[in-house]
């Protein structure tokens, strides 16, 4: 029991720290207008939702306990659907928004470049969390997050780049496309990998193959 109650209490924990980064991203778009910073704002929104619905799943299997063994794979499924469409959409929505968004003067990106700092430290910590309680306790859920976790730090590390160039050389020509392209890199992994969570392709690859 005590396991199951600290991967709540790990969830519950990732779901309390993602839910600033969108607020203070979406603020940080009233002075900036970046595409990848507007792509990461999109990103942490759907990233959020999924992690809340892992989290009550998570709750909902263990408060339930001798739950029937078709259902709990049921809820799990599910929760694994809702983490890979929440990286496809985000991805797909990224893309757009790299393709479509043109304009030159990026603003004030240094919100949403703190944002991903901290971003990169806290996603790399929660993955290795998550890919130890999987390692100790095979689950599905933990499974997942663990990839999810991976590709947000990996994410972040993109975002830091792309921002980081803005703020350190914003008027080099090229800044722009770094932007555009830095944008374009972390929408076509996410889409790559919310697909294979969907599918339940590849988890093994972040974690253990087994399940609780």
């Amino acid at each position: 029991m005590s396991k199951k109650k600290s991967g709540e209490g790990t969830l519950l924990a990732s779901v309390l720290l993602s839910a600033p980064g969108p607020l203070v991203v979406g603020l940080g778009l009233l002075v900036g207008r970046s595409a990848t910073q507007l792509a990461d704002f999109i990103r942490r929104s759907a990233e959020l939702v999924a992690i809340v619905v892992s989290w009550i799943v998570f709750r909902k299997i263990r408060k339930e306990g001798t739950m029937d063994i078709v259902r709990k794979r049921k809820l799990e499924r599910w929760s694994n659907i809702a983490v890979g469409t929440a990286m496809v959409l985000s991805g797909g929505a990224m893309l757009m928004v790299a393709l479509l968004l043109t304009s030159t003067e990026k603003g004030n990106v240094i919100p949403g470049l703190v944002i991903a700092v901290l971003g990169v430290i806290t996603n790399t910590w929660f993955f290795f969390r998550y890919r130890s309680m999987d390692r100790k306790t095979p689950n599905r859920i933990f499974q997942v997050q663990s990839r999810l976790y991976l590709a947000k730090s990996l994410v972040d590390g993109c975002v830091v780049i792309a921002l980081g160039v803005i703020v350190i050389m914003p008027n080099a020509r090229f800044t722009g496309y770094v932007d555009v392209v830095g944008s374009a890199v972390v929408a076509l992994y996410l889409i790559a990998n919310g697909l294979l969570t969907i599918r339940g392709k590849n988890l093994e690859t972040v974690g253990s193959s087994g399940s609780s």
